[in-house]
Order: C-alpha cells, then sequence, then structure tokens
C-alpha cells in the first residue's frame, strides 16, 4: 500500500522489539499501528479520562484503541488487504477521533491519525460519498455560496426535507443542524476595530471556519480581551498572491475528518503560507476552535508540509495557553461573577493538556466557583453526531456523564470552548453555552469602574 499520511516518525518504531508484531503490510504505518501494547487500558471501567468514548457506549471491545488495531493488523497481515472488512469498517467509523488515546495511552497510539489513513485508503478505492464531500467542503461552500444558509434552515423546519435528507445523504432527521449567520465577513470585522495606539505586543488571531461562519461573536470576544491585557491583535489573513486571495485561511480539519486528505494538505499548505511571515516575525498565533488550532500543533506533522510546521507549532496556542502562560502587557482584571460555572473541555484540549492553562485563568476571576465536569467525548465529534447510523451512540456518549451533570445544575452557567461541544450541549440540554472568550469579555472590570 502506498501511504496517504507521512508516517516517517514511526520508521525505527519497533527496532530490536521482538514483541512489536509489525504487520507485514503497511511500512511505517504499520508501524504506527503496531504500538499498542494491548495493556486494555482503553477498556477499563475505572478509567477517568477520555479515552474511549465508542467502548464506554456500548462495552465491546472492537469499538476501542486496542480491539481497532487488532483488526487492523489481521487485514494488514492478509494476502489481500480488504479496507472494507465489515468488522473493521464498524469499527473504525465508530471512533470519535477525540485523542485521549494519544494522550492516555501507555504507548500514545495515535488512533484518530489511523483513522484519517484508513479512510483515505477507502476513499482511493471506493470513492467518496457525498455525505462526505458536504462535511470535508462546508468551510468551502459556506465562503462560495452563502445561500445554502438559507437551505439548512429550510431544512431544520421541514420534517420532509428532514426525513429526505436522511434517506438521500444519511444525516439524522432528528438533528438540528447549526445554521450560519447571514453575513459573516461582516460580523468578522470586530477584529480589526479597537486598536490601541499604546498596545505593546502584536499577537496574530487565527479565525477558524467555525467562529467564522456560525459564531462570529466569538472573535469580537476574543479581540476584546486581548486588547484589555494590552495587545494589537492583527488577523490572519491569506497572501495577496495566493489562489483565492479573498478566501479566508482554514485549518484543514474538516477535510482530515473525512479523509480528504489531498484537500487538507492544499487548505494548510496555504495557510502556512500566509501564517510563516508573522512566525518570522516573533508574533504568536492564537487560535480559538480547539480542533482547528491544534491540527497546527500535530496533524499538520503528518501532511509533509516541510519544516516550516514545527516553528509555526512553536508559535501556535490556543487563547487560554497564551492567557495563562504568557508575560501580558497589561494585567486582565475582572468582576466577580453573578454564578457559578460549569465546564466541559473538548477532547483536544485535554489530549494537548490545554485544561490546566483553562484552569489557570478561571482562577484570576475573584470569587469564581467552577467546576471541570469529569466526562469523556460529548459525543457530537465534528460530524458524528449527525451522521444517521451514529446519531443514538453520540447522544449515548453525551448521556454517560456531560448531560446529566449540566441537569444537576440549572443554575450555572455553561463554558466548553468547542463548537461542536456547543452543539451538543444545546441539543441534549437545551443548554446555551459559551466560549472562554466570550465569558472573559463579559466578566472584564470597567477600566473606569
Amino acid at each position: 500500500m502506498k501511504s496517504r499520511l507521512d508516517w516517517s516518525a514511526y520508521r525505527d518504531a519497533g527496532m530490536g522489539d521482538a514483541y512489536a508484531d509489525i504487520p507485514k503490510i503497511g511500512g511505517d504505518f504499520a508501524k504506527a499501528v503496531a504500538f499498542c501494547i494491548n495493556s486494555k487500558l482503553c477498556q477499563s471501567e475505572q478509567h477517568k479520562g477520555v479515552m474511549c468514548p465508542s467502548y464506554r457506549a456500548t462495552g465491546n471491545p472492537h469499538l476501542s484503541p486496542g480491539g481497532r488495531v487488532k483488526l487492523l493488523k489481521s487485514v494488514l497481515n492478509s494476502e489481500q488487504v480488504r479496507w472494507d472488512h465489515p468488522d473493521l469498517a464498524s469499527a473504525m467509523e465508530s471512533c470519535v477521533s477525540c485523542k485521549g488515546c494519544r494522550r492516555e495511552c501507555e504507548a500514545e497510539l495515535d488512533m484518530a491519525l489511523i483513522k484519517v489513513e484508513y479512510q483515505a485508503q477507502r476513499i482511493l478505492r471506493e470513492g467518496l460519498s457525498l455525505r462526505a464531500r458536504l462535511f470535508g467542503h462546508l468551510p468551502l461552500l459556506l465562503h462560495r455560496w452563502p445561500w445554502l444558509g438559507r437551505l439548512i434552515t429550510l431544512r431544520n423546519r421541514t420534517p420532509w426535507l428532514a426525513r429526505l435528507a436522511e434517506f438521500w445523504l444519511g444525516i439524522d432527521a432528528r438533528a438540528r443542524l447549526p445554521e450560519p449567520v447571514a453575513r459573516p465577513d461582516a460580523s468578522n470585522r470586530a477584529e480589526q476595530a479597537g486598536f490601541d495606539p499604546e498596545a505593546s505586543r502584536d499577537v496574530v488571531l487565527l479565525i477558524d471556519s467555525f467562529s467564522r461562519y456560525y459564531q462570529p461573536d466569538i472573535v469580537g470576544a476574543a479581540t476584546a480581551v486581548l486588547e484589555a491585557a494590552g495587545c494589537r491583535v492583527l488577523r490572519a489573513d491569506p497572501l495577496p498572491e495566493a489562489a483565492e486571495p479573498d478566501r479566508p485561511l482554514c485549518c484543514g480539519r474538516t477535510y482530515l475528518s473525512q479523509g480528504m486528505v489531498a484537500e487538507a494538505h492544499r487548505e494548510a499548505r496555504r495557510t502556512l503560507q500566509a501564517l510563516l511571515p508573522h512566525v518570522a516575525a516573533g508574533r504568536t498565533i492564537i487560535g480559538l476552535e480547539p480542533a482547528c488550532l491544534l491540527a497546527l500543533r500535530d496533524e499538520w506533522k503528518a501532511l509533509d508540509l516541510g519544516e516550516g510546521v514545527a516553528a509555526l507549532a512553536a508559535q501556535t496556542v490556543l487563547l487560554e495557553e497564551f492567557l495563562a502562560r504568557e508575560q501580558l502587557p497589561r494585567p486582565l482584571a475582572f468582576k466577580p461573577p453573578a454564578v457559578p460555572l460549569l465546564v466541559h473541555g473538548h477532547c483536544h484540549q485535554k489530549a494537548a493538556g490545554a485544561m490546566k492553562s483553562l484552569r489557570k485563568v478561571l482562577k484570576l476571576v475573584p470569587g469564581l466557583q467552577f467546576e471541570f465536569i469529569e466526562a469523556s467525548c460529548c459525543g457530537m465529534a465534528g460530524s458524528f453526531g449527525f451522521e444517521a447510523e451514529h446519531a443514538q451512540m453520540a447522544r449515548t456518549m453525551a448521556e454517560q456523564a456531560l448531560l446529566p451533570r449540566l441537569r444537576q445544575h440549572p443554575e450555572a452557567m455553561v463554558l466548553s470552548n468547542g463548537y461542536s461541544c456547543r452543539s451538543q450541549i444545546q441539543a441534549g440540554a437545551d443548554r446555551q453555552s459559551v466560549h472562554l472568550a466570550q465569558w472573559l469579555r463579559d466578566h472584564l472590570a470597567d477600566p473606569c469602574g
């Protein structure tokens, strides 16, 4: 097989290890699969981390990282590699790419990235479904054809259209699809306003597609917080000489989630070229959506983008990481909150260790009572919760810990930095949740007060 991702980081894996059991087909990719040491931590009932949402929801060992590894090894050791083997397909498609195994497994098995390669191999042999095309190309489609937002709204309000979409595309008829804002570009101008000539530090705000097209208020909120901290906020835009210079930057996350590696590479290359001048100037790149920002620090390493990826990763942080770790030009001051706060962490935040930074930032707020909800994946996981064949499993994941905890505290405000998480909280608990940037902005102390 010819791998679609760059697995050279595993080239020396298993050297001298008699128990590595590396499959005979797959090269460095097979070595990445064989990283599993069969400790079965991913199948532990007492484990309190993220791993493994699909196993927790079903109790099926085949739907755990270790179970998937066994199936992959079997396929890669067969005379003819069958990526469409029913058992393997069921196991891999149930993976929500939470990256829990990357952080919590002793071997740091990267099942999320392995799933991308699996999907890419199936696409090579079977082609791409219309549903995968729609979800993968979503940022591009919303830019080129903004009227699609009205079609989504019509689908949400018309039951027979929702049923037709389930029959034709496999999108769960019971799910309410997120509706994009009417004028995303106008809404995103907030980050250009409020220039402070006395600001002593330039930072670059990378606007992800979810904030841009669905909740642009988050961009304005992040800008307000950063400016209050004494930063001048610059906007990450395409280079003038780039293809489609008027089209916003994109990390390629939606493409990666569907196994569309070539398209993800194209978007990542375009964004990397736009960000490298800022990296060379020593500016910090700040992101808001964990799944998107952390793609730059993780998945991009497997896209064969060159040496610039490492330099970019070293200067790329989430908003909470920046506020917690950096020496701010001006210390932030907050007013005491009126209600307690429940915090649900995005799986990728947890995998990157960013929850410690979030806790540190919240401790800056006087009188704040907050609780981190001990839960695995919310279940939405990008498009996973909208897929008809996975929607019930997604709801089961949410009901295991997240939604019951929210119901126990109806008086609390809910904070979650992941767009998918906020969508699941809205769908499952009928509760609005906010991004950290919005919550901090709303609790900034009046400098004149």
